[in-house]
């Protein structure tokens, strides 16, 4: 880790937008770790679900961390609304600003995110919005790859190491169709039923008024086990419930 300790060492005050997951929850250990005088920011928006805020709560106690929690209305901008291809360019630049300006009234100008060397960079949506806005990227200047990080995480004791990836709420409803609270809500909800029946790293997709299920291969034997419960649960909220067999995650 010398090279972020070089880089903590040349930048010692920052704001980090802060997520709750691997590779930011990392990133603000290894700030706190280095000496800096960093502080997090969660934005949250109805895009979240419950569950990442108080991962990134409990995260940021479990190191001692500085947190500020930002609220933004995203769906107020018609851009992200619409839900266009390029969504994410707008949501960035909404969430990034918001989280500018905060740091900004705490007396900071450098804001970090945890993109990683694994990331495509150029292939990434909303990446172009954090070029714009100058935000840095350690993780990724430093060569950090996703399984280091993971690797790195688990040897400092950080209970994020072996967090699924999560992506947010937005992209279970297909591209052009109006986001609505109401979409986010159900689709927080349904997966929070899945969850609590043992199910990980999966996603529930809108397919017209229906549910698509994408689960991970080796849980297949528990879909099956639990396909009565997943119907009963599940049914309720959704026209029909799907298993989506091209996508195993």
């Amino acid at each position: 880790m010398r090279d972020l300790s070089e880089f903590f060492r040349k930048n010692g005050k920052a704001a980090l937008a802060f997520s709750g997951g691997v590779d930011s929850s990392f990133l603000l250990w290894a700030g706190k770790h280095f000496g800096a005088d960093i502080k997090a920011y969660y934005v949250k928006t109805l895009f979240q679900p419950e569950f990442e805020l108080e991962d990134a709560k409990r995260l940021a106690a479990d190191i001692g961390a500085d947190m500020k929690i930002i609220y933004a209305d995203v769906l107020a901008d018609e851009n992200v609304r619409s839900n266009p291809a390029d969504r994410c360019y707008h949501c960035k630049r909404l969430i990034f600003s918001a989280i500018l300006s905060a740091a900004e009234e705490d007396g900071n100008n450098l804001v970090l995110d945890g993109t990683n060397a694994s990331d495509d960079a150029d292939d990434r949506p909303g990446m172009k919005a954090l070029r714009e806005l100058h935000v840095r990227s350690p993780l990724r200047e430093c060569g950090l790859t996703k399984d280091r990080i993971r690797e790195l995480s688990k040897e400092v004791g950080l209970f994020t190491w072996d967090k699924p990836a999560y992506a947010c709420l937005a992209t279970r409803i297909p591209t052009g169709r109006h986001i609505t609270p109401e979409l986010l809500q159900r689709t927080e909800k349904a997966e929070a039923l899945l969850s609590s029946m043992g199910f990980s790293d999966f996603r529930i997709r809108l397919m017209g008024d229906a549910a698509k299920l994408q689960i991970k291969e080796s849980q297949l034997t528990l879909l099956a086990d639990k396909r009565s419960e997943i119907v009963k649960q599940l049914g309720p909220l959704y026209s029909d419930v799907v298993l989506d067999l091209k996508v195993t995650r």
